[in-house]
């Protein structure tokens, strides 16, 4: 997936959410759009290089959205959670994910559940359906470790029940984590966050809900997808 041409520059704060103000190279302070609904822990220090994409639609209040963040001044990651769902649609047509190979077509935002719609659902002659969320992990901590939620998620908890009951019906079900961040080397729940979730990612993998991560390879011109990480349980 390429960028495009990006805008590099200073975080000086982000807030809001979804709003972060950015020192530019030449001096020119902007607020820019930021596309993460997380706390986004250890990707928002003041001070932090980050590069921006200019989405040239002047009917945007901010046409300026914030894409990428330098990591304790040596990783690089991607704070755009939009990316994620056509990053791994991307691996998987690639044949870079290799436990979802064989499937013939590949729909987005299926309703399914309880007024919710999955990432993906992947569908073949023969085949179980597929069931796919897709979660993004830029939560860095100690040797190595990406940890998820940042925060608590209530919602990232009832998609894991959703899950349990399309494998009771007889379908597969996916939880893929997608790791937009070079320092993240293996995937574990954050239970010192989440509690909650943790306990039932557990309960969906025992049910059966496969559970994989893929780390990217990022630079200021691209991202993709390009091995499989450990997960631990």
């Amino acid at each position: 997936m390429k960028f495009g041409e990006l805008i590099p520059g200073k975080l000086i704060k982000r807030y809001k959410r979804f709003l972060a103000d950015v020192q530019l190279e030449d001096g020119q302070e902007v607020t820019a759009h930021c596309p993460n609904t997380g706390s986004m822990k250890n990707c928002a220090e003041p001070g932090s290089r980050v590069w921006l994409k200019d989405s040239r639609n002047p009917k945007r209040k901010y046409p300026l959205g914030w894409e990428l963040v330098e990591v304790e001044d040596r990783y690089l990651a991607s704070i755009n959670t939009g990316r994620a769902n056509a990053l791994i649609k991307e691996a998987i047509e690639n044949g870079v994910i290799s436990q979802l190979q064989g499937y013939s077509e590949i729909r987005r935002e299926v309703k399914y559940g309880e007024n919710s719609r999955i990432d993906l659902l992947l569908k073949g002659d023969g085949k179980p359906q597929v069931w796919v969320e897709i979660k993004n992990v830029t939560l860095l901590e100690d040797d190595g470790w990406g940890s998820f939620p940042d925060a608590v998620t209530t919602r990232g908890a009832k998609h894991l029940k959703e899950l349990m009951h399309k494998v009771e019906q007889g379908d597969r079900a996916a939880m893929v984590f997608c790791v937009p961040h070079t320092g993240i080397q293996k995937v574990r729940p954050a239970d010192q966050i989440d509690p909650e979730y943790g306990r039932l990612l557990r309960e969906a993998n025992a049910a059966g809900v496969e559970v994989m991560a893929y780390a990217t390879s990022i630079d200021e011109q691209s991202i993709i997808i390009d091995k499989e990480l450990p997960v631990l349980l």
